[in-house]
């Protein structure tokens, strides 16, 4: 599986939907908590453009907030029908 990374704050609802969208698909990542790391605050900007959160960072492609299809393409993730996401 390719590197993950996710810029994150902790009271970011959509941070923890991502999270748990990861966890659910056994997706290993590297969560970057931008409100006490200022380094990992920096690389948000120089590789987003933007402080907001969540971004994810999929091998080199950028996810900006929470967008189930475009997680799935990015991670190579199959929607299975008839079981819908949580």
């Amino acid at each position: 599986m390719c590197p993950v990374k996710l810029y994150s704050s902790p009271e970011c609802f959509f941070c923890e939907k991502v999270k748990r969208f990861l966890i659910n698909h056994k997706i290993e990542f590297t969560e970057v908590d931008v409100s006490v790391d200022r380094d990992g605050a920096i690389e948000l900007v120089e590789k987003s453009g933007q402080l907001g959160v969540p971004v994810l960072d999929v091998n080199g492609k950028i996810l900006i907030g929470y967008d189930k299809e475009e997680m799935r393409k990015a991670l190579g993730i199959v929607s299975e029908l008839g079981n819908p996401e949580k």
